[in-house]
């Protein structure tokens, strides 16, 4: 898959930007401030329905300005697909597929991107959240499906959790509320496949990320991924992991077992906090190297190379996985970060990948060999393409039809 055209409206610093993207890699240069992260981070937002940088779509919306609008064409197997998605200040986003209306949560379906920035440095060093996050992205776009199953979670678990907060508030016992147990039954269903398929997801990944971390760091520190679940009594304070059980010695019907046997021996802290102390949305992601959490121990390089390998082995097991082939690697601002060796090293494992978007303050940070199709920003406008057609004939500019989703 690669991004034939981009356009942008009212995004970010962009009140109007038009660009195309070449086959292979594409390099985006200009100084600190002038926009090039935000080109990328509007297709980060196509593929994942967020930002690498904040928490608020408001926040990605031009100054002064109500809506912003992305519209990408993509290409897959000579099939040519126009994405689109309209952010809003107030009220729902709203999406289109080829003119076509759909749930914002089924852009991912469309178009897959893996995104490495310095920001993702907080996968290793931060909260719970982010690892999170990162695992549930990468299972809408390994398996499209699972974005309604953790949508319908979300919205069971708040359901769940205003009635604990009423019940707290009404002083009610948990014998005294019978309407809990059908919220917890449904939360069971949803929680406990979205736990199965976290793990699948992460013993997907353990080849590939041994292989990626020592493309990028020149060396086998023995990376590893831990699951820490809360259902088994892990706190998401707690460094060390309670890990999964085994796939071979326990059925989907044992992570839902153990699933009501913690929120039955969490019923009565749960009245008294007002919210649900066990599930998907409590659980971490422990990172290992050399037998240690990364969390803590790994410095500042082996932090940055696992962070890396972590995306890159994504991207292998999407390009590997997925049907919609390659997936867009983007690398935002990450050669400044790195030594020649390395730079060296990142630029011979992305080599191959369909089409590969990277970011630059520096031309000359980036090896030649990346550097072929080159588009100059400043001051929020595209100054120079690399020869790449700048119209934007197929992409008009409207507005995106009204959708609830």
């Amino acid at each position: 898959m690669r991004v034939t055209h981009l356009s942008l409206t009212d995004f970010r610093n962009y009140s109007r930007a038009e660009v195309s993207f070449a086959a292979g890699p594409n390099l985006i240069v200009g100084r600190n401030g002038q926009g090039k992260t935000n080109l990328v981070e509007s297709l980060g937002f196509l593929s994942t329905l967020g930002s690498h940088r904040v928490s608020s779509d408001a926040a990605m919306i031009r100054a002064g300005e109500d809506a912003a609008i992305i519209r990408a064409r993509l290409e897959h197997n000579e099939r040519q697909i126009l994405a689109e998605v309209q952010l809003n200040r107030l009220g729902a986003n709203r999406a289109q597929v080829n003119r076509s209306v759909i749930k914002t949560r089924e852009l991912p379906r469309y178009f897959s991107s893996v995104l490495f920035a310095p920001e993702d440095l907080t996968l290793i060093r931060g909260d719970p959240s982010g690892r999170r996050r990162f695992l549930d992205q990468l299972l809408m776009l390994h398996t499209p499906r699972l974005s309604g199953v953790i949508a319908d979670y979300e919205r069971v678990l708040k359901q769940r959790n205003t009635l604990l907060k009423s019940a707290r508030a009404r002083g009610v016992r948990g014998d005294q509320l019978g309407t809990l147990d059908i919220w917890d039954e449904r939360l069971v269903a949803l929680g406990s496949e979205i736990i199965d398929e976290r793990a699948a997801l992460t013993e997907l990944l353990a080849g590939p990320l041994q292989d990626a971390y020592r493309a990028v760091a020149g060396a086998d520190h023995g990376p590893r991924l831990v699951p820490s679940l809360s259902i088994l009594g892990a706190d998401e304070d707690e460094v060390m992991a309670a890990t999964i059980p085994s796939v071979e010695a326990e059925s989907a019907s044992g992570t839902a077992d153990a699933f009501r046997a913690a929120l039955s021996g969490l019923r009565a802290k749960e009245l008294e906090r007002g919210m649900t102390l066990a599930g998907p949305h409590r659980d971490d992601l422990v990172f290992m190297l050399n037998a240690l959490p990364a969390k803590g121990y790994a410095s500042h390089g082996e932090s940055w190379s696992f962070a890396l390998a972590l995306k890159l082995a994504s991207a292998e097991l999407l390009r590997r996985d997925s049907s919609s082939g390659d997936p867009v690697l983007i690398l935002d601002d990450v050669f400044a970060e790195l030594d020649q060796s390395r730079r060296a090293r990142l630029a011979d494992a992305v080599t191959g990948f369909e089409q590969v978007l990277i970011t630059a303050a520096v031309l000359e940070d980036v090896p030649q060999a990346l550097s072929d199709h080159t588009i100059h920003i400043e001051a929020g406008a595209v100054v120079d393409a690399g020869g790449a057609d700048a119209g934007g004939a197929d992409a008009p500019e409207h507005d995106i039809a009204e959708h609830d989703g």
